[in-house]
């Protein structure tokens, strides 16, 4: 696959699943919850024990089924040991030019954070394929909506502080997707299960009808 198949594919459901656990068997646990949950795209941050073989396992079983990507990617070559254990993004909480050349290098799409305009439009001059708006709690969605006024080519993926509830807002002001952890997967597998199909169905009724800008209406595209 290319890298926009790839990010279409990451992004379809407008939220991606951050798995970030103590052990590697609390991780597997939780993909395994999240997936069976009806979530199709996930990153393994690589703050977690033995997150590479967790990538590897995970791509490796799941096939085209689902997006494994892996997270807190922060210098070259934490991008290519990603890319080799079969990470199909890279995520990172910071902006690093090395980690999306690396990843570009080998077909790999990129989502760097930021969290400032002039961080947004250095991502996108080195080529980044969406922007993790990181902490998004440091933000909020009338930001989100400003800030694209003026950057409407920005494809911008809130993280960090994003919940069931304020995750269609965020979409609503325009970002393509949104990164949720623990908010998602905390909890039962039944009650995991029944948060994201709310969550699903709430995100699809926030989309807002856009007008075509290459680099972001093209992610709604089914």
């Amino acid at each position: 696959m290319y890298r926009w198949e790839i990010t279409r594919a990451a992004l379809a459901q407008r939220v991606f699943a951050v798995v970030r656990s103590k052990t590697y068997d609390e991780a597997s646990a939780t993909a395994d919850t999240l997936l069976s949950a009806g979530i199709t795209s996930l990153e393994i941050s690589l703050t977690t024990p033995f997150a590479l073989e967790a990538v590897t396992t995970l791509t490796r079983e799941l096939g085209d089924d689902a997006v494994i990507g892996a997270g807190t990617v922060l210098d070259a070559v934490s991008a290519r040991m990603a890319v080799d254990a079969g990470a199909r993004f890279l995520v990172s909480p910071s902006l690093d030019a090395e980690v999306i050349r690396t990843g570009h290098r080998y077909g790999v799409p990129v989502f760097p954070g930021v969290s400032t305009p002039t961080e947004m439009v250095r991502a996108l001059e080195l080529g980044a394929d969406a922007l993790k708006l990181f902490p998004a709690s440091a933000h909020g969605p009338s930001w989100v909506k400003d800030v694209r006024a003026a950057l409407p080519q920005a494809p911008l993926l809130p993280t960090g502080g994003v919940t069931v509830e304020s995750a269609p807002e965020w979409i609503a002001a325009g970002a393509v997707a949104v990164g949720m952890g623990s908010a998602l997967s905390e909890g039962d597998r039944d009650t995991v299960a029944k948060r994201a199909a709310d969550l699903l169905s709430r995100l699809a009724d926030a989309l807002p009808d856009r007008p075509t800008t290459r680099g972001t209406a093209d992610l709604y595209e089914d």
